[in-house]
């Protein structure tokens, strides 16, 4: 199936997805806790007859059953040898399934997430999970798939490895569907409209939501997605709410009024429709039957200009409000921070991150470029830190193509090249490049000859560019043009020049722009002046954003003012709010190298200041922690003294940032992991001056026949950093060996996980277990599929939406609060 015949079948129909296997398969004997790969090919038939059941059903796109099939995955089970045989065999009894229709069903290549975490919230670098990823995709591709479907992810970052081994694999067409929390982010806090730019930007022929919920709530999902896919959209939602019926799961949502709320979907924008868990063939039928008279919902291009972080969207509008690109982050003619660089150290850069951001920058600049250091490894480095930190888009900055990719390849977002010329090097690897990895680009008027030589020839370099640029199916939204300043002093028209190509941009071409606009002043004095002056020019001409730095006082008042005065939305809160005391800021303003000299104030214990060690935990620093707790024990405060009133108000202070959605699921892990980093330093210290008072025990566990421990984990991590005792027996634990380690450990929590609807009834087995053991434990519940009130229908004894709350719930539970 070719990208071209997908989108042909688009928009010929309703596109009709199957329903759920794993759950049907169980009913036809599959027992949890078995390798559901092997289970299916020992008992090939019950897949074979449930698909064709999904065919007649009317499913035009049929899953192979490869869900889980990747390395990872497969060694789990010691099977790992076996990965092309297993795949393969798989996708060849879904072509078997499909043979009875003539043809007119395709089989998509099902690919999942591993349950590894990525680096460096794990151990599983970037590339190769794309290998992981890879290897399953290539057995597929040699069985015979029609195109692949990448799905329940939780993970942009995921999707992002996903897609990419899918395209450099193959031609075929690759749908993504991720699963959203009630808060409607995913696991990971990326939202729709994100999801959406980013996989359309990397390639992806189609994009939606899976799992998740019932059909009404999937619905908000597609719509928020519809404001910026160009791209089909794909909405496969579970049968309602799972509930206890003689102890089995079963869904609230009966076929019929399944059919009648999933074809919802198809208003709210989707044109691919299907059933996850709980759906049986019957639903699918009865979904067909009221989606068959509708038109399908073709996509059409948004035409906006948009980046992204992994979790949210910056829109770029040529006429709306003007943003700042924060240009501090470059080591030129800061030898500070070049020292620091190569110490391997990205103190500062977090340091003028977090100093960017708080003054208004909408986009930070990233330049590594400098003597003595490895200016790919450091730029890898520097994205690691500042995604894990920062909450806005970055713009990549370098002279070196091969940095650029090793940059986008890892950006777990929509990032900006800085920049791509007429150069015969760069344009010919970075044009590419910005396809391949979604990318905008600021387009640079220059070649080899050097600066055009008139506001003509500028233009006819943008014009050849940008005709470059759209002939691989890159679009105008995807590009700003830099005005090219040059400086005052040395041409006295240069002023007239860059805006007279900032505003054909604009008014001719309808692209945005940006310029490097100090470069207008340079060599004079009281520079700001003119930079100020200038910008008012531009703005009016119709600059779109600057490079500039946001600390600059009388810049940001311009910009707010500026705004105002061309009633641009908005403006006039945003001056209100924004504008500063430009003679206070002088004088509270010093450099980042400075600030970084010196121990900053804030948190103090008995007059020593705390404020680093605190920043370290809020900021999940864990390679400065160390440090930072060194610099306090010799300042004599003790290690209890380190941890009451420095860590534990910090990891607090970052629940509070979490629950506020301020903090998504990366930052609280890497706080958790930085605060573990310093208790287990501090331990010896701690056991030393130790109380005798015994600490509580809790028995933590992923449930039988459920391998995610994601979740698990960080419950395991936060409360080990409150001083809990906890017993990590991790993932598909039978609940024997559940309540067998309860009773030796005298355990008094009990914590159960579940991520799978096909699993969560094993924690009622655990409950009743324990009844049955008379354990004294108390039992908690969590996980992406639980719920307060399955947590009430079995009898828990209490439930957690997510590790802040499950140490809260630990806290009421042991001192009936």
């Amino acid at each position: 199936m070719t990208r071209q015949e997908f989108r042909e079948l688009i928009e010929k129909k309703i596109v009709l997805l199957d329903g759920a296997t794993g759950s049907n398969l169980q009913k036809s004997g599959m027992p949890v806790g078995v390798c559901p790969e092997k289970w299916i090919l020992e008992n090939p038939q019950a897949l074979i007859e449930l698909q064709k059941a999904y065919i007649a059903a009317g499913t035009d796109i049929l899953y192979a059953p490869t869900f889980t099939s990747n390395r990872i995955k497969l060694k789990e089970y010691g099977l790992e040898a076996d990965i092309a045989s297993i795949n393969k065999e798989l996708v060849g009894l879904s072509k078997e399934a499909a043979s009875c229709c003539d043809g007119r069903v395709y089989i998509a290549g099902d690919l999942t997430m591993t349950g590894e975490q990525l680096y460096p919230l794990g151990n599983l670098t970037f590339e190769e999970l794309v290998d992981v990823y890879k290897e399953q995709i290539s057995c597929c591709v040699e069985a015979g798939v029609d195109l692949f479907v990448v799905e329940t992810m939780m993970s942009l970052q995921e999707c992002r490895a996903a897609v990419l081994a899918v395209k450099e694999c193959c031609d075929l067409p690759v749908m993504v569907s991720l699963t959203f929390n009630e808060d409607m982010r995913t696991l990971y806090g990326t939202d729709p409209e994100t999801a959406a730019v980013v996989m359309e930007a990397m390639g992806a022929d189609a994009v939606g939501v899976n799992c998740s919920n019932g059909p009404e709530k999937l619905c908000e999902v597609v719509k928020r997605m519809a404001d910026y896919a160009g791209i089909p959209l794909l909405g496969k939602p579970n049968a309602g709410l799972p509930r206890l019926v003689n102890g089995m799961t079963q869904y609230d949502m009966e076929a019929e009024a399944f059919g009648e709320a999933a074809a919802e979907l198809v208003e709210a924008g989707a044109s691919i429709v299907g059933g996850c868990c709980g759906t049986t063939p019957e639903h699918i039928a009865c979904l067909a039957t009221q989606v068959k008279t509708k038109k399908p919902v073709l996509p059409r291009k948004k035409n906006k200009r948009v980046l992204t972080n992994e979790c949210s969207v910056l829109d770029i509008d040529i006429d709306g409000s003007f943003l700042v690109i924060g240009e501090r982050i470059n080591p030129t003619g800061k030898k500070a921070l070049q020292e620091e660089l190569r110490q391997g150290k990205l103190d500062m850069v977090l340091s003028m991150a977090e100093e960017q951001m708080a003054a208004g920058a909408a986009i930070l600049d990233v330049n590594m470029g400098m003597n003595g250091i490895d200016e790919k490894e450091m730029m890898e480095k520097c994205i690691y830190a500042l995604t894990s930190h920062g909450s806005v888009p970055l713009s990549i900055d370098s002279s070196y193509p091969e940095v650029i990719e090793a940059a986008l390849r890892l950006y777990p977002g929509r990032a900006l090249i800085n920049s791509i010329s007429m150069e015969t090097e760069k344009i010919k690897k970075l044009l590419p490049m910005a396809k391949k990895y979604g990318a905008m680009f600021i387009l640079l008027p220059l070649s080899e000859k050097g600066l055009p030589k008139s506001v003509e020839e500028k233009k006819q370099m943008i014009h050849a560019i940008m005709d470059k640029a759209l002939e691989i199916g890159l679009t105008k939204e995807d590009i700003v043009v830099d005005g090219l300043v040059n400086t005052v002093g040395a041409n006295k028209q240069a002023s007239f020049e860059a805006i007279d190509t900032i505003r054909y941009c604009k008014e001719e071409l309808s692209l945005a722009t940006v310029c490097g606009l100090s470069n207008i002043s340079f060599g004079l004095p009281k520079r700001q002046f003119v930079n100020a002056a200038f910008f008012s020019f531009a703005r009016l001409s119709g600059l779109t954003m600057a490079i500039a730095n946001p600390s600059q006082a009388l810049f940001m008042n311009t910009v707010l003012a500026a705004d105002l005065l061309l009633n641009k939305p908005g403006a006039a809160d945003y001056y209100i709010e924004g504008v500063v005391d430009m003679e206070a800021s002088n004088k509270i303003a010093e450099s980042v190298e400075q600030k970084e000299a010196a121990k900053t104030e804030g948190i103090a214990v008995q007059g020593v200041s705390c404020e680093q060690a605190y920043q370290d935990v809020l900021k999940g620093r864990r390679e400065k922690i160390i440090e930072d707790v060194k610099f306090l024990l010799e300042q004599k405060l003790t290690a209890s003294e380190i941890v009451d009133s420095v860590l534990i108000p910090a990891i607090n202070e970052t629940g509070r940032l979490f629950d506020k959605q301020i903090y998504f699921l990366p930052q609280l892990i890497g706080s958790a992991e930085t605060m573990k980093t310093a208790i287990d330093y501090l331990e010896p210290f701690l056991a030393a001056g130790a109380s005798t008072e015994k600490k509580a025990t809790i028995i933590m566990a992923t449930v039988e026949g459920d391998i995610h421990d994601i979740g698990k984990n960080l419950v395991v991590l936060m409360l080990k950093n409150y001083g809990y005792r906890v017993i990590d027996l991790g993932k598909d634990v039978p609940a024997e060996r559940i309540i067998e380690a309860a009773k030796k450990e005298d355990a008094d929590v009990i914590g159960l996980s579940a991520l799978m609807t096909t699993t969560m009834m094993q924690m009622e087995k655990v409950v009743e277990l324990a009844k049955k053991e008379h354990i004294r434990a108390q039992i908690i519940i969590g996980g992406a599929v639980t719920t307060q009130e399955f947590s009430e229908e079995i009898h828990a004894d209490g439930y957690s939406r997510d590790a802040k709350d499950a140490v809260e719930l630990v806290k009421r539970l042991l001192h009936h609060e």
